[in-house]
Formats: C-alpha cells, sequence, structure tokens
C-alpha cells in the first residue's frame, strides 16, 4: 500500500450500510485484524467498533457501525445512535451497499445527514454475474452522489488497496489521534464479549441469537493463562433452556468454539466460563440497555 508523501495524514472513516452488506468484512480486511464479529445473519453488529491502521506518515481510525435499519425498540435506537456519532465526526464515509441491494428511505434519510466525503463501495462482486457489476454502479450513480465508485469484494480482498489509496487522499493533515501502535479502542473485555455473542448467532436460530447479550464478569491473566467469567442474558426463560441444551450440550459447544478464538485472538491458553441468566425484555428497557453499555 502507498503512503502518503505529504504532510501526516490522519481521520476518521466512518463505514456505513444496511446490515449484512459486509461492512464488518470490509473493516477486518481494511486494519488486518480480526476486530468485528461476522455471521450470515443481519445485525450482528451492535456497536461502534474502531479499527486503526498507523503508517509513517498517515493514521486511519476505521468505525465499523450497525446496519441501518427502522428502528422498533430500545436496542435498535441505541445502535442507531452509534450510526450517527460515527457520522458526525467522520472525515470520509464509506458507504457500502452489495450488488442485491437497492436505494430506499433508510438510505436516503441516512445520506442526506453526511457532511464528509462519501466513497461508494459496491461490494459482493465475487457473486456477480454478466454486466450485474457495472449495471449496479451506473443504477447507484443516480441516487448517491460520491466522491468515488468503486467495486470490491471484503470477503476476498479485491480492491482493498484502491480502497486505501482513494481514502489515503481524501483524508486532511493531521497530527495522529492515537498511539501509532494502538488498534482499537475497545478493551479486552469487549472482544471476548463479542466473540461469545457472535459463536451464538452461528449456533441458535429464530430470535434467540437477537435476544441475547453477552457480559465478562472476570477477566484474571497471568503468564500462562486468561481466566475468564461470561454471562450470556436472554429475556425469556424458555430461552435460557435453549442456550444451555440438553444436558448443557448447547452451551458447551458454545463455550469450546469461542474458546478456541479466543485463544486465537490473545495467542494465550484460555479458560472459559460462561453462566446463562434471564433479563426480560432488555432490548426494550433504557436501564438494562445503559447497564450493557449501549
Amino acid at each position: 500500500m502507498m503512503e502518503s508523501k505529504n504532510k501526516h495524514k490522519a481521520g476518521y472513516v466512518s463505514i456505513i450500510g444496511k446490515p449484512n452488506v459486509g461492512k464488518s468484512t470490509l473493516m477486518n480486511q481494511m486494519v488486518g485484524e480480526r476486530l468485528s464479529i461476522i455471521t450470515s445473519k443481519a445485525q450482528t453488529t451492535r456497536h461502534r467498533i474502531m479499527g486503526i491502521i498507523s503508517g509513517k506518515d498517515f493514521q486511519m481510525v476505521y468505525s465499523d457501525t450497525p446496519g441501518i435499519l427502522k428502528p422498533e425498540y430500545e436496542l435498535h435506537q441505541s445502535m442507531m445512535q452509534f450510526v450517527k456519532s460515527s457520522l458526525e465526526d467522520a472525515d470520509v464515509v464509506l458507504f457500502v451497499t452489495d450488488i442485491y441491494e437497492k436505494y430506499d428511505d433508510q438510505v436516503a434519510q441516512s445520506l442526506e445527514r453526511i457532511k464528509s466525503p462519501i466513497i461508494f463501495l459496491l461490494n459482493k462482486t465475487d457473486q456477480s454475474k454478466g454486466t450485474q457489476v457495472e449495471d449496479k454502479l451506473t443504477y447507484w450513480k443516480q441516487h448517491v452522489k460520491a466522491q468515488a465508485y468503486l467495486s470490491i469484494s471484503a470477503l476476498k480482498g479485491t480492491n482493498i488497496d484502491q480502497v486505501f489509496n482513494t481514502l489515503l487522499e481524501a483524508l486532511p493533515e493531521h497530527p495522529p489521534y492515537f498511539p501509532k501502535d494502538e488498534l482499537t479502542d475497545k478493551p479486552e473485555k469487549f472482544f471476548v464479549e463479542e466473540i461469545v455473542r457472535e459463536k451464538i448467532f452461528l449456533n441458535y436460530k429464530k430470535e434467540v441469537p437477537y435476544s441475547s447479550e453477552v457480559v465478562v464478569t472476570e477477566f484474571k491473566e497471568d503468564d500462562l493463562i486468561i481466566r475468564i467469567r461470561a454471562e450470556i442474558y436472554v429475556e425469556r426463560k424458555s430461552q435460557k433452556g435453549i442456550i444451555i441444551g440438553k444436558g448443557g450440550q448447547a452451551l458447551k459447544k458454545v463455550g469450546m468454539e469461542a474458546r478456541a478464538d479466543l485463544e486465537t485472538f490473545f495467542a494465550k491458553q484460555v479458560h472459559l466460563e460462561t453462566f446463562v441468566k434471564v433479563a426480560a425484555d432488555w432490548r426494550k428497557k433504557e436501564r438494562a440497555l445503559r447497564n450493557f453499555g449501549y
């Protein structure tokens, strides 16, 4: 990747778009680390997650954000607030869509608030056929005013260098916002919670993943091992039974898969204990959401 030949450049890059268009996959590609969890289900990302990439004369601070949606309850309101705050301090916006999406009112309302330069990204081109990419770019140019229009495959890494170089050109001259060796603004406990939550999304169906939240209540590290206690909250007693499964096998599978990823993430042995609790209708209650960090 090229680095700027001018003075030091730095800025905030907000990645926005509808659910499940590949925003988290894109940020992980741009940063070169797996910071955002990824599943095939929509609304996997609930927070604003920053990923920082620095070079000798640049620093890009990416913000992965929840997918743009019409809020149905308090959790959705909080998620959309994360999108709003990321747009307020963005120096450049990466608007991500894919070859299947269409322009609609939710997209229009989000784009209306953007004052910063927009770089339009058409994702999932590895799944395209014939002239689909060219046709979609022509379609979106009629609806979205952007500084550049690029086609990418975040999954395959196609044209990621081109996105980087386009961003570097658009960033303002500014000193770095974070130490050059910093990768994210989130603490270690946050990534534990996200990895466990990802395994819930991957292992359960219907409403259970969306009704679940994870809280790390203990994180102790020594030279040899990290000992973690995580509590999984659901909204109803029946969901607690589903999470645990017959003989505790479902919860055991989640724990084993999460521990494997955590050991890769921390490059250290991990002992993970998981417990399931009920917090009735937590997605609709402001107090519960504040307790969960929303």
